[in-house]
């Protein structure tokens, strides 16, 4: 977390004048910074870091119904704004939309539309190369770059490097979204499919669901057990054909019925034979709702687009209903 804090600290310095994306303080995402890792030998810690539109332009979200059924896949296009009234207040700009190409060439950066986009969408793949571009410039200037060796890793959709000191290593995954209103849903880098266009963003909810985590952690008792029996279960089924994913998620469903003054130690086996026994039944009748989508009964503090709250909630499990083999393995593996 400090050393995401004094990234986004250079980020702005680097970036203050500049015509790319806004970089906002990183949430922490996923199973390390919700406390439940499966592999505690080889975490990765991801966050997200949201983009707000850069001066003179401006970001719309246009939901793409084409192709996949059960994902939400998003484009970000990416507008021009008049910025006339700015330059009348003596702020260094020219107006993209107002001026001569020939002077904007001669005297101000390209807009963000020369850069990181294909056509007028922001496209994932040129946005990843650039964070990498980032990390390398401003890894030098930071505290940590004294003690701490920098090591990049291959990726075209997020950006992934490694620290380390000669006794730990960290590994970070730096993916990066646009938030939806002010809702704790964003579109982000992260595809949930093969092949995914460099200019699709898919909706995600993993900022919600970390929120989710940290409301229970909030309201269980000291000796509250719910992260110890998702790691169980999450470890128990490695290697298997269910996804952690689908772990957590039936967890997160029973962590939203079940209280969680009964979560404690003395609880822990009754617990695990509610997660057993609910994956049961969801691969008996092929069923798995998502746990933000469509959910009405979230925590107030967990804030979604009227959308996503009045959707109807997608089925994990739809593979199971298309294919008959598919089911047949899952009652095998279960």
């Amino acid at each position: 977390t400090d050393l995401m804090d004094n990234f986004t600290i250079y980020f702005g310095h680097v970036l203050s004048n500049s015509f790319y994306p806004v970089l906002q303080r990183a949430i922490g995402v996923g199973s390390a910074f919700e406390g439940w890792s499966p592999r505690e030998q080889d975490v990765v810690y991801r966050v997200l870091v949201p983009m707000t539109p850069p001066r003179g332009h401006s970001f719309r979200l246009e939901l793409n119904t084409a192709g996949q059924r059960h994902v939400r896949n998003f484009r970000v296009r990416v507008q021009l704004e008049c910025t006339c009234t700015r330059e009348r207040r003596g702020e260094k700009m020219l107006c993209f939309l107002h001026h001569p190409e020939e002077e904007l060439r001669r005297n101000q950066d390209p807009s963000l539309l020369h850069t990181l986009c294909t056509g007028s969408y922001l496209d994932v793949q040129k946005t990843a190369r650039w964070f990498y571009q980032l990390v390398r410039a401003i890894w030098p200037a930071l505290p940590q770059s004294h003690n701490w060796h920098l090591v990049l890793l291959p990726s075209r959709r997020s950006c992934r490097f490694k620290v380390t000191n000669g006794r730990e290593s960290f590994q970070i995954e730096m993916l990066f979204g646009v938030r939806r209103g002010d809702s704790d849903i964003f579109v982000g880098s992260q595809p949930r499919e093969a092949r995914t266009p460099s200019t699709t963003w898919p909706e995600t909810y993993a900022v919600a669901e970390a929120k989710f985590f940290k409301y229970i952690a909030r309201e269980a008792p000291p000796d509250s057990l719910h992260l110890k029996c998702l790691q169980f279960f999450t470890r128990l089924q490695l290697g298997f054909g269910f996804s952690t994913y689908t772990v957590k998620t039936i967890v997160m469903h029973l962590l939203n019925v079940v209280p969680v003054s009964q979560w404690r130690r003395r609880d822990f086996l009754q617990r695990l034979v509610d997660i057993n026994e609910s994956l049961r039944l969801c691969v008996e009748v092929r069923r798995l709702n998502h746990f933000i989508l469509g959910n009405r009964r979230l925590p107030e503090e967990i804030t979604l687009p009227p959308d996503v709250q009045m959707a109807e909630p997608p089925n994990l499990f739809h593979h199971l209903v298309q294919e008959s083999a598919a089911h047949s393995q899952a009652m095998s593996e279960y």
